[in-house]
């Protein structure tokens, strides 16, 4: 089998879809890999230690796009790349495709096989493509919310742990899955008032008992999230439904009413958003205002730290690479249950429900 691994473009995307360790096992098993030349530069990865490791290294993208039978990737085509894709060529990466349906039109109209990280499921439901990066934004989120806290930035100038005699921000977080809980880490130690909510007790109930007191926890409903949000000075989106639209349950009469100069950090964005106000951001401009409160909307946060990433993310993609390298695309995601929830679009078809149903089209269940 023949792997492709090309340079990322989207806005400062400085993440690669393989570390040269992921190469040589690869190579082991006998298969070719194929990285476009200065892929690994921003994750401090240079061209030589993926030589080393037995990839080839390709000047131009539409070498290793025209020549792999896998694309690996770390971010969803960017339209300059639509051309690229074709049928016979399995693309395996993160896609978020429910708010994106241009993208998902153009899988198809390829009948490219697209297989997504973020909707592979275990048994338990836990999501194991998903989760490191997950880690990593859920970590960030109080980071990048507490910069833009700071006046210089628009935000109300308070410091998340406060100084003694003057009390801390309050950070609330929408959704204890594993961006919340990471979210709620971060914050806890930097000694933040923090609120999360959560629909399942369960998950709350774990907080509980890991931090003793040092945070509240809350059952969501609209009365408690409403009156959580407008006590906020940060505010952390981090609610998920797999391979669905996030639900947009910050109403934009919720932001109105927030402390003018709070921050918004919608982990959420990926998959639409969980606020109606929200819209994706970038690196290059990472915030917008609405009604005062400041909004951090970019869609792939984990590129602040690329290198710790991309690390993170080759640990769990490669043993689910190596599979379908070994076996075959479609032998692969017969053999494991929670690859095939993974795939998206396969000849022409939506093969995942949720992506089905936040775009209206016909679903084709990936069991037949």
């Amino acid at each position: 089998m023949v792997i492709g691994v090309p340079k990322e473009i989207k806005d400062h995307e400085t993440r690669v879809g393989l570390t040269p360790a992921g190469v040589k096992t690869l190579r082991q098993f006998g298969h070719e890999v194929l990285i476009e030349k200065s892929a690994g530069e921003g994750s401090s990865l240079p061209d030589e230690e993926y030589q080393a490791a037995g990839a080839v290294v390709l000047d131009s993208a539409a070498d290793v796009w025209g020549q792999a039978d896998i694309i690996v990737k770390v971010k969803e085509p960017q339209p300059s790349e639509y051309g690229l894709l074709r049928d016979g060529l399995t693309l395996f990466t993160y896609l978020h495709l429910a708010p994106l349906p241009e993208l998902t039109q153009r899988l198809l109209d390829a009948k490219t096989t697209a297989i997504a990280y973020e909707t592979v499921e275990l048994e338990n439901g836990r999501l194991p493509l998903l989760e490191p990066m997950s880690e990593v934004a859920g970590r960030l989120a109080p980071q990048e919310g507490a910069e833009y806290l700071e006046a210089s930035h628009g935000g109300r100038g308070v410091l998340l742990g406060g100084v003694p005699g003057v009390p801390p921000a309050e950070v609330v977080i929408l959704g204890a899955g594993i961006v919340g809980s990471n979210a709620a880490k971060v914050a806890v130690g930097t000694g933040a008032q923090v609120t999360i909510l959560d629909l399942n007790v369960e998950r709350l109930r774990k907080l509980d008992d890991i931090y003793q007191g040092r945070l509240t926890t809350l059952v969501s409903n609209p009365s408690v999230l409403e009156e959580a949000c407008l006590k906020a000075d940060l505010l952390i989106g981090a609610v998920l439904v797999a391979g669905k639209a996030a639900p947009k349950i910050v109403t934009r009469e919720i932001i109105r009413k927030m402390r003018k100069g709070a921050v918004f950090v919608d982990v959420a964005i990926d998959q639409g958003g969980c606020a109606e106000t929200s819209k994706p951001t970038t690196h290059s401009d990472p915030v917008f205002t609405v009604d005062g409160v400041i909004h951090y909307c970019v869609t792939n946060m984990p590129a602040l730290t690329p290198r710790t990433s991309t690390f993170a993310l080759t640990n769990a993609t490669l043993p689910y690479l190596t599979a379908l390298a070994n076996k075959g695309v479609e032998q692969a995601l017969q053999d494991d249950a929670a690859l095939l929830l993974g795939l998206n679009t396969y000849k022409g078809m939506v093969a995942h429900p949720g992506v089905a149903e936040s775009q209206g089209r016909e679903w084709h269940p990936a069991e037949l």
